[in-house]
């Protein structure tokens, strides 16, 4: 380095952090040597606060934007003059970082396993995951600094979400376990589940000195084996009330629906017996509840009820056109 580059050093007057990288939470400011001088004005722009650093000591946090003067033992020209023996370098040495005082926003979380529980509703078990988004700021620079960034000259925010994440994942899964949610309610309280998660997580973020300022979840899923039982359930409910429509019961539903399977799995003239069969069955019990509400004993319930059960596939094609013909030829 030359005698003029030494003295222009002296001159370093504006320190700033421009153009921040919005993934960056701290950023290290440097200058030839780090001496910064009594001349030196140091801008803190909206957003952004200030770690000085003096002699190896936090000796400032600044975070309040605007423009200030930095005071150090170092002055221009006679620090110079005095430090020729020593290369220029002075043992004055005041570290700058910057860092990020604006809102971290939309962080993406997940579950890193399916949270396994029992169904309150169904009883049976269920592994629910679920995922959404939260974000955060700085409220203790120095305890962060000093415990976590410890002098590095770059920290990224992607660096605390990590740990955040890894931290924050088993108090959610400890609440919604013990929640227990039921399959058809856990969308109808995603607001009460944020929430909650945002309560059982808060304090993973106060150690690191950050506050939590919303938590939010955008989707939930459950595995494939509580999909399929759900879609068994829905589908056996959905039978029930279609035979309680045509006054069946679910065991008469059972019956004509083995009838009619054994109806299509047998071919040739077997098949056609045993769908003749399964016809008259259904016949007799249209007849028996027929027998039973004697106030529905008109043809045109007797045929919207036949229809309900072509409609739901409780009796085939040929089922129905031959019922409806017989009720039909009793007007």
């Amino acid at each position: 380095m030359s005698i003029f580059d030494s003295f222009k050093s002296q001159f370093r007057s504006v320190i700033h952090w421009d153009n921040p990288n919005p993934e960056l939470l701290f950023y290290k400011f440097t200058s030839q040597g780090d001496e910064i001088k009594n001349i030196s004005k140091l801008i803190v722009g909206p957003g952004q606060g200030v770690v000085l650093v003096y002699e190896g000591k936090v000796e400032n946090i600044i975070t309040e934007e605007g423009v200030y003067d930095i005071k150090s033992d170092n002055k221009p020209f006679i620090t110079t003059l005095k430090k020729i023996t020593q290369r220029f370098e002075s043992e004055h040495k005041t570290g700058i970082w910057f860092f990020r005082r604006a809102d971290m926003l939309n962080c993406k979380w997940g579950t890193a396993s399916p949270i396994k529980y029992l169904d309150p509703q169904y009883k049976f078990p269920v592994a629910l995951s679920t995922f959404g988004n939260y974000s955060f700021r700085i409220t203790n620079a120095e305890s962060f600094f000093n415990n976590v960034v410890a002098g590095a000259s770059f920290y990224y925010v992607n660096d605390i979400r990590k740990v955040l994440i890894s931290r924050t994942g088993q108090p959610m899964a400890t609440y919604l376990a013990n929640a227990k949610f039921s399959y058809t309610d856990i969308d109808a309280h995603r607001n009460d589940i944020a929430q909650n998660c945002k309560t059982e997580t808060k304090n993973v973020f106060d150690e690191f000195g950050f506050e939590l300022i919303d938590f939010r979840i955008e989707g939930t899923s459950f595995d494939n084996d509580t999909l399929e039982r759900i879609s068994k359930i829905a589908d056996a409910t959905a039978d029930n009330l279609a035979a309680k429509e045509v006054g069946l019961s679910y065991t008469e539903k059972q019956q004509i629906e083995a009838l009619r399977d054994a109806a299509r799995n047998e071919g040739g003239i077997a098949g056609t017996g045993v769908q003749f069969a399964a016809g008259m069955q259904l016949g007799e019990q249209m007849g028996v509840n027929i027998q039973a509400k004697p106030e529905e004993n008109d043809i045109a319930t007797k045929l919207h009820k036949l229809k309900i059960l072509f409609e739901s596939q409780l009796i085939d094609e040929a089922e129905y056109k031959t019922k409806k013909s017989e009720l039909l030829s009793q007007l």
